[in-house]
């Protein structure tokens, strides 16, 4: 055999030895890749996203789309070096340490299970958005959300239980009555005045001290919105707090006459609160690959992720500043329109 022969051979053999090396070595890191998009005024699984019951409703066209991002690879299920070393070299997807996804004490599966509570409280602070921009009233209501073990809420108070009032207060909101409670002396009973189903009921429940001697009863609540008519969201399997700003336009869009996309294609991101503020998400640019490929033209962008967003945009999407939901609504409108002021992201 020739030395050249024998050079090539050897050569082979290390790629190929790499290879399986790389095949089979298991790394710390997850891959962020585009994920589906769904048009919040659209359908899925021959479904509209949003359901208005009780509450005119007008024709939409057009897309609202909210955007999102897959992974690949988890502390139960890790990537090999070979998928790892792909992803660096696309510039579509990033290639992230494991911890930045997954916090060191929390698994895939909680970490999927906390990602739906958060789409889940989306939805309803995205509809609470919504009615605020049209000023449509709704309420505050604290509900029951679990009840600790072997502490004297456990067999008085139920899950499910709505907190009318704490001592003849009304329960504006959590910390009213956690506050009411803590007034008290340990050992001293509260009175809850509770809706349980369609019947209301005063229940007393004594306090204990707890860790740092302030008095408790052992109830876990969760602060709820209670509207003037029933707003549905449908998203199949999508988690996560990012498609606030979407779903509030979406709901608007469907409350109010005329079409607040004026039959453009768009998409975007953002969390909001019930005020209308939009906050940053993570995953700008997969998301705005996402957005390019369904044939999105216009993508809402919170202002906190303009900078980045503009580093990484694709070639045919403008973006948008989002500040609030009514700052995009006016965006929108001056799209529609020609007329008005259409807030751009700014390099930082």
């Amino acid at each position: 055999m020739s030395r050249r022969a024998l050079t090539l051979l050897i050569a082979g053999f290390l790629v190929l030895a790499l290879g399986v090396i790389g095949a089979m070595q298991r790394v710390p890191y997850v891959v962020l890749s585009p994920g589906p998009t769904e048009n919040t005024i659209g359908e899925v699984d021959k479904k509209p996203v949003i359901s208005i019951k009780d509450h005119q409703t007008y024709p939409t066209s057009g897309a609202l789309s909210l955007v999102t991002v897959a992974y690949q690879g988890g502390p139960s299920a890790r990537i090999d070096l070979l998928t790892a070393l792909r992803g660096w070299i696309d510039p579509t997807v990033a290639v992230v340490p494991e911890e930045t996804i997954f916090a060191p004490d929390r698994s895939a599966q909680q970490v999927e299970e906390e990602n739906t509570v958060e789409m889940t409280n989306s939805q309803e602070t995205a509809t609470a958005a919504a009615l605020n921009e049209l000023k449509i009233p709704f309420r505050m209501i604290v509900t029951v959300g679990a009840t600790q073990k072997d502490r004297p809420a456990e067999g008085k108070l139920q899950v499910g239980d709505v907190i009318d009032s704490v001592d003849g207060k009304p329960a504006t909101n959590a910390d009213v009555v956690s506050d009411t409670v803590r007034a008290h002396k340990p050992g001293e009973a509260v009175v809850f005045g509770v809706t349980r189903g369609s019947e209301k009921h005063e229940v007393s429940v004594p306090t204990v001290a707890g860790p740092e001697g302030q008095a408790l009863v052992g109830v876990e609540m969760r602060s709820a919105y209670k509207f003037p008519f029933k707003v549905d969201i449908n998203v199949g399997d999508v988690g996560g707090p990012s498609a606030g700003l979407m779903f509030s336009l979406g709901i608007l869009d469907k409350l109010t006459p005329g079409e607040l996309t004026g039959g453009k294609k768009i998409a975007g991101t953002g969390t909001i609160d019930e005020k209308g503020q939009v906050g940053p998400i993570g995953g700008i640019a997969q998301k705005m690959v996402g957005a390019k490929d369904s044939g999105a033209t216009i993508f809402l962008t919170p202002a906190a992720n303009c900078a980045e967003a503009m580093r990484a945009v694709p070639e045919g999407l403008r973006l948008v500043r989002a500040d609030s939901l009514h700052s995009a609504v006016e965006a929108l409108d001056a799209l529609r329109t020609g007329q008005g002021n259409v807030p751009a992201c700014e390099a930082g």
